[in-house]
């Protein structure tokens, strides 16, 4: 029997707008560990694995230029665009999920087909997101989410921080696109941030597969040569990855910063989230 659901709950408009989405591998704990190694000025940004956008959000302000941010991923790239262009449409259309905090109903959305209007489609988004388990975006090979319920309640947005989303995203350009299309745009004197999705740690491990192409160790590789042309053509660029051997191998003719961080793993509830000790490495492109 379903409990009464609680309003969805209205938070102060940011100062500073942040992160609008849960997404795994999210940078904000690592932003003390970056930001010193982004350049303090630049002309251009671009950001060709978007993900929750944490360094975006943390640096737009350095930007001299136009910002270009890209995925790979549909669903993701189609809510960052209803943001910037429909914030008030979107509001509307997630009123259709306000009280749905049980599992029966997180299942009935889930399997749902998608709407095909695209304010429809980012409101579901947007439920599945802030509901899921660990807010994690996963599809299997046919494309469909496949996440389980995270016993989270959903929360929707308020007025004021829509509003300070929207102000924000107004200069940038949101793209559906592979990183080696992207990555042919930069020119000397712009800056390039690089988050794409870390290899599994095991074959069984699934967080990579956050869109139905996987990105696999020949993407990895294939990047690597491309940050060596950024660097030829004068493009300072700083990338987000784990520290592993082909990393330090592919990467070997950069600086690369090792670390660790705190991450949370292989947990269906939050109270038996463990967190571990993450590898981290930061590669940084110096030009």
């Amino acid at each position: 029997m379903s409990q009464a659901a609680p309003p969805i709950a209205a938070v102060a408009p940011p100062r500073d707008p942040g992160p609008f989405l849960r997404w795994a591998g999210g940078k904000t704990r690592l932003l003390r560990h970056l930001l010193p190694y982004i350049p303090e000025q630049f002309d251009r940004y671009f950001e060709p694995f978007l993900g929750g956008g944490a360094v975006f959000f943390a640096i737009r302000e350095r930007a001299r230029g136009p910002i270009v941010l890209s995925d790979l991923n549909e669903e993701l790239i189609n809510i960052w665009r209803v943001v910037r262009d429909e914030p008030d449409a979107f509001l509307d259309a997630l009123a259709a999920y306000e009280g749905k905090n049980d599992e029966q109903s997180y299942y009935e959305v889930r399997e749902a087909e998608p709407p095909t209007e695209l304010i429809q489609r980012a409101a579901r988004f947007a439920y599945l997101n802030q509901t899921a388990w660990n807010g994690l975006w996963r599809v299997n090979r046919w494309g469909r989410f496949n996440v389980p319920w995270g016993n989270r309640p959903f929360r929707g947005y308020d007025a004021g921080s829509m509003a300070a989303l929207t102000a924000v995203l107004q200069n940038a350009a949101i793209d559906l696109a592979d990183f080696r299309d992207v990555l042919e745009q930069p020119s000397r004197g712009d800056f390039v941030y690089l988050d794409p999705p870390y290899l599994p740690v095991s074959d069984t491990s699934k967080f990579s597969g956050y869109t139905e192409k996987r990105f696999r160790a020949a993407d990895l590789e294939e990047l690597a040569s491309i940050c060596q042309d950024l660097t030829r053509r004068k493009v300072a660029w700083v990338m987000s990855n784990r520290d592993t051997a082909l990393v330090r191998e592919l990467f070997a003719d950069h600086e690369v910063v090792r670390m660790t961080t705190r991450r949370s793993v292989a947990a269906q509830n939050r109270r038996d989230i463990e967190p571990t000790q993450s590898p981290e490495a930061i590669v940084v492109g110096r030009v």
